[in-house]
């Protein structure tokens, strides 16, 4: 009866353009499905479904930035296109990257890192490394230096697009950690807090709770209703302290964001 309950709340709030976008988000997951498993990380990094200010949000980006590079063929979204625009989970790496590169130029903006992107991803399935597997240490994997350059860290070091052995740049970004820029800060991608998650290819890349379906926007939402962290957390059976991380990240997720990068 509760599970019918907060299904039938999620549910609800699928009307008009949300809908839109549930429908395309899920047409999108499973188009990538079909592809090899041998390139399960570079496509799982396609997955998740992002409108704007989602996107904005969890890359750290502004708003009006995204729409704009969006406009420009700077960075476009992958997802969709069309009016009701989608960006994906490798997307939200680019952003961050334009951005990064953007202020590192005084303001030019570099040309769409999405190529190296994927290249990066893919070069990370060939070695077996899982960016949002469990038994992964917590170190992201992938830097971005001042010149646009991506660099994988592996077990054996850090190596090139190309695969060949690199030295660490002094000065990096790790692409998917906490990102702070224009008064905005965007959550670490993978591990957003000590207890949530997110999977590119689970839930449509929302942040979750660990080892659950539970996204922390379903709490969210039980929380605007009035209720209180121990009763979510009773209706879920989860802990107290992993609810209130859920909300704490909505809280910074739905922050006002700055009207231009």
């Amino acid at each position: 009866m509760i599970w019918a309950r907060l299904h039938a709340i999620d549910e609800r709030s699928l009307h008009g353009p949300t809908l839109v976008e549930s429908r395309a988000c899920l047409h999108s997951i499973g188009n990538t499905r079909s592809v090899a498993l041998s390139m399960a990380t570079t496509w799982a990094a396609s997955d998740g479904c992002y409108d704007a200010a989602r996107a904005a949000a969890l890359s750290g980006v502004p708003r009006t930035t995204v729409y704009w590079w969006a406009s420009h063929d700077v960075v476009v979204p992958s997802v969709s296109q069309s009016k009701e625009k989608l960006w994906s989970y490798a997307d939200l790496m680019a952003l961050r990257i334009v951005s990064w590169l953007r202020h590192a130029k005084h303001g030019e903006l570099p040309a769409s890192p999405m190529r190296q992107v994927r290249t990066a991803l893919a070069l990370l399935a060939g070695r077996g490394l899982d960016l949002w597997s469990e038994d992964e240490p917590a170190t992201c994997p992938l830097l971005v230096d001042r010149s646009g350059g991506i660099f994988v860290r592996t077990n054996d070091g850090v190596v090139d697009l190309r695969g060949h052995p690199a030295v660490l740049p002094e000065e990096s970004l790790d692409l998917t950690g906490p990102f702070v820029r224009d008064g905005m800060v965007g959550p670490d991608l993978i591990r957003p807090r000590p207890h949530l998650r997110i999977v590119p290819s689970k839930v449509s890349g929302e942040p979750h709770l660990e080892h659950s379906r539970i996204t922390t926007l379903t709490l969210a939402a039980l929380a605007r209703r009035g209720y209180t962290v121990a009763q979510i957390a009773d209706l879920y059976e989860e802990p107290a302290a992993v609810v209130a991380e859920a909300l704490d990240l909505e809280r910074q997720l739905s922050a006002d964001l700055p009207a231009a990068a």
